[in-house]
């Protein structure tokens, strides 16, 4: 069973340019968690694909890691 995060340290709106936070919410393999995993809500979510997908488009993220 997935453990969800606590919904306090939750940013309230996520920045793509704030990659130590992006990447709380990436697996090791670098696949975005799922909201099971991560506990936010559908609207937090989407915000956190676009921003993750955002910084890897500009070189900030990997798509994939290697390993």
């Amino acid at each position: 069973m997935a453990i969800k995060r606590a919904k306090k340290d939750t940013p309230a709106f996520f920045d793509y340019k704030d990659v130590k936070t992006l990447q709380h919410y990436i697996n090791i393999y670098g696949q975005i968690e799922p909201i099971s995993k991560t506990g936010l809500n559908a609207k937090q979510q989407r915000q956190l694909a676009t921003a993750i997908k955002r910084a890897r488009h500009l070189g900030m993220l990997p798509f994939v890691t290697q390993g």
